[in-house]
């Protein structure tokens, strides 16, 4: 997989990213509620920017995915950390949590997977999601 610079939009994007692909369906309402919140602007993307995140994303997760059911089979817990790993500022940790998970409740269902990719970036992070709501 690819790796961006540390704290790089591109980064944070990428977990965000990361939720939106985990349940195997980025619904329209998921994009929608990002864009409500200018999220590409808060990451520091330029607008539209998101959609190359997740394309990249999908792209290098396929590659690893080879025989498999699912893209987020290649994703295990040291790929997982690695990803984290990547955006070690607190404040900008909390913004991609927020915006994470506003895009997994957009569709009035959070799925096992992203609950997954929220709870490994708590975990990570040292975040309590409840830190995260009230962000």
């Amino acid at each position: 997989m690819r790796s961006y610079p540390r704290n790089s939009a591109e980064a944070a994007a990428r977990i965000v990213a990361l939720v939106l692909i985990a349940d195997g369906n980025v619904s329209l309402s998921e994009f929608n509620a990002l864009q409500q919140l200018d999220a590409a602007g808060q990451l520091g993307l330029a607008p539209g920017g998101l959609g190359p995140i997740v394309q990249s994303l999908c792209e290098d997760l396929l590659v690893n995915a080879y025989g498999s059911a699912s893209m987020m089979s290649s994703v295990d817990e040291q790929s997982m950390a690695a990803l984290m790993a990547e955006v070690d500022e607190p404040l900008l940790q909390r913004k991609v949590l927020t915006l994470a998970l506003a895009a997994a409740r957009a569709d009035a269902h959070l799925a096992e997977g992203e609950t997954l990719v929220l709870e490994a970036a708590c975990r990570h992070w040292q975040i309590h999601l409840g830190d995260a709501q009230a962000a």
